[in-house]
């Protein structure tokens, strides 16, 4: 992640002493090769004969929230967690398989529209709602738009907030995973895919539709393809088609920002064609 380009290099450095320790901490022997993410390294463990793994991210309140959310949902379509250390970074969870992304997109958009509806239980009063998430990016966009800077051009803007005020009106009151995509889903035993590294919100379940779409975006050959993979992540989740279709221009557009902000240069093409392939 961008961050950790100038942030992460002590981090980094000490990782393998903050591994070795962690190990000794928790009775751990290291039983296979290091992986990693964008924001962690995830070691296979083993505990008295038991298969776990060992996730190591720099310190902070990212690990704390994280650990919250499994708690919450408890393995109900998530990865169990065995144990937290947030001051070290280190938590201990549930030995899962390949990742969703490693499977055909068509089969990723049913299994994460499934995940979708099976993690939107009631949500925690004192989580973060996307309708705050909304009010909280529409100054923004609006100063984009007044701005006339040129980043986004108006119209995705405009388009954005035509939806925002409905957005925020809701009175939705799910759980949502903020981060949902492929490759934050594994194979499991106790249930065929969970989740990993949730973000945990309360609203609208609808809310990173977006995101399943345009982080697999380049495997859509055309606009009736990005349709049909939009259409089936819908059926499996039993979603409200329009305001489906609402959380993907705004988070598309959301996210479009940010990342130019942060200095990407893939994903800003790809958010631009997603919208087209809505706003056209």
């Amino acid at each position: 992640m961008p961050r950790w380009w100038s942030e992460g290099a002590d981090w980094l450095a000490a990782l393998p002493t903050a591994v070795e320790e962690q190990c000794s901490r928790w009775g751990l022997t290291i039983a296979g090769p290091v992986a990693h993410g964008s924001n962690a390294v995830v070691l296979p463990v083993e505990r008295d004969g038991v298969g776990m793994a060992l996730r190591m991210s720099p310190p902070g309140d990212e690990v704390d929230e994280q650990a919250r959310a499994l708690r919450w949902w408890d393995g109900r379509g998530t990865v169990r967690l065995y144990d937290a250390d947030a001051a070290r970074g280190a938590m201990l969870l549930e030995l899962l398989g390949e990742s969703l992304s490693a499977r055909p997109i068509g089969e990723a958009a049913e299994v994460l529209g499934g995940l979708m509806r099976r993690l939107g239980i009631e949500g925690p009063e004192a989580a973060l709602s996307t309708q705050e998430i909304v009010i909280g990016r529409v100054a923004e966009l609006e100063g984009q738009l007044a701005g006339q800077h040129g980043a986004v051009e108006p119209r995705y803007l405009v388009a954005a907030l035509d939806v925002a005020g409905t957005l925020a009106a809701s009175t939705a009151t799910a759980a949502v995973n903020g981060d949902l995509h492929s490759a934050q889903v594994l194979r499991g035993q106790r249930e065929q895919w969970l989740v990993v590294d949730p973000v945990l919100y309360r609203g609208d379940i609808e809310f990173d539709l977006g995101r399943v779409l345009w982080t697999r975006l380049d495997e859509l050959a055309d606009d009736a393809e990005i349709h049909r993979c939009f259409q089936t992540v819908v059926r499996a989740a039993a979603l409200d088609e329009q305001r489906a279709r609402d959380w993907v221009v705004f988070r598309t557009v959301s996210y479009w920002l940010w990342g130019l902000s942060v200095g990407l240069t893939e994903d800003p093409v790809r958010c631009r064609r997603l919208l087209d392939a809505f706003l056209d």
